[in-house]
C-alpha cells in the first residue's frame, strides 16, 4: 500500500525516513545526507513510501517496483 508522504506530518515523515535509512546500521549523525536525499527523491516521485501490513513496516521503493495488491 502506497502511503502519500504529503499526508504525514513533517515530524512523522522524518521519523519514518530516519528509521529506514538507519536500518543498515548507519549512525543517526551520518544519516542527515541520506534523509535529505530521500526527501528530494520523494518530492521528485522517484521513490514512494510503501506500507506492508504483513510486516507492519514501511519501505522506500521506486514507483515501478510497488507490489500489486
Amino acid at each position: 500500500m502506497i502511503i502519500p508522504y504529503q499526508k504525514l506530518s513533517p515530524e512523522a515523515l522524518r521519523g519514518v525516513i530516519e528509521e529506514i535509512v538507519t536500518r543498515d546500521g548507519t549512525e543517526l549523525s551520518d544519516a542527515e545526507d541520506k534523509i535529505r536525499q530521500v526527501l528530494r527523491l520523494l518530492e521528485k516521485a522517484k521513490l514512494v513510501l510503501v506500507y506492508d501490513p504483513e510486516t507492519r513496516g514501511c519501505s522506500l521503493v521506486p514507483p515501478d517496483a510497488v507490489p500489486e495488491s
